[in-house]
């Protein structure tokens, strides 16, 4: 019987599914990203990255959300699969470049075994256009809005993928729930976008709830942690070397004075996944 093979790592409990495609002969659909990542009738996951993909001698990924969408960019999963890269023997370098959507990030590794790495994120951005975002001007920072009937103020950004910030000192998983689907499928916001519930604990650290585009609440998220930190700084809140902690674990997040981000953290991985020709049927 034929089978596919795919490996499941996770960074701070954002579990994903490396499917490679010189290794598996399948065509990937929405509909095959959204079984695979269902926890109870497929394997579950957070998303699903799809690589390598080699142009011009570049490693590219692609990267789907649960619901089959596919993501710009995704901070766990730039580690993950830059771990997986090293596991398997793609690379062989400490240092070398993963391409999403076309933009290059750096992956060091920090120990041999790489588990545990600094990415460079790219720079932040706070223009609406960018994000995009719309009717909030043309910049939306600690701004005055309403979502299904709460009063917030947010604070909007892109970090490659865009995500709105509210700092809060109710920053629970109930809370983040609660609110995150009217924000991110708001017509404020053409492409959605992710949330982030932020409690500031000092000058050099921040805790975070997320909730992900395409994806719901997780556990952790490496871009949301980026754009909570460079949020925070632009308000004043702390300084250019911060720890985010979410549910799943701890993000060092360090940032210049025009907002390029370095993002440092682990990766580990769970095992192989073997799947049955006809689950796809």
């Amino acid at each position: 019987m034929k089978t596919y093979t795919l490996k499941k790592y996770h960074g701070l409990g954002n579990d994903y599914l490396v499917l490679d495609p010189a290794k598996n002969n399948i065509a990937l659909q929405a509909r095959n990203v959204e079984l695979l990542c269902q926890r109870n009738f497929g394997v579950g996951a957070d998303g699903i990255l799809y690589g390598p993909l080699m142009e011009d001698g570049k490693i590219n990924v692609q990267i789907y959300n649960p619901d089959g969408s596919q993501a710009e960019i995704s901070g766990n999963g730039i580690r993950i699969f830059a771990k997986y890269l090293l596991d398997e023997g793609y690379v062989k370098d400490r240092k070398f470049d993963i391409y999403t959507s076309g933009v290059a990030n750096e992956i060091e590794f920090l120990d041999p075994e790489g588990t545990n790495m600094k990415v460079n994120m790219g720079r932040a951005s706070f223009k609406a256009a960018e994000i995009p975002a719309t009717g909030l001007g043309e910049e939306i920072i600690d701004k005055a809005a309403s979502f299904n009937g709460q009063d917030v103020k947010i604070t909007c950004l892109t970090v490659g993928n865009p995500h709105c910030i509210i700092v809060s000192d109710n920053v629970t998983p109930q809370a983040v729930k609660q609110i995150g689907p009217y924000i991110e499928n708001s017509d404020h916001f053409p492409n959605r976008i992710n949330l982030a519930l932020v409690k500031v604990d000092g000058r050099d650290h921040i805790r975070a709830e997320i909730y992900e585009r395409g994806a719901g609440y997780t556990l952790a998220s490496g871009t949301g942690s980026c754009a909570a930190a460079a949020a925070c700084r632009r308000l004043g809140l702390v300084d250019s070397r911060v720890t985010v902690t979410s549910p799943g674990g701890d993000l060092l997040v360090e940032l210049d004075d025009d907002y390029n981000i370095t993002m440092t953290g682990t990766v580990c991985f769970i095992g192989s996944v073997t799947i049955a020709e006809n689950f796809f049927a």
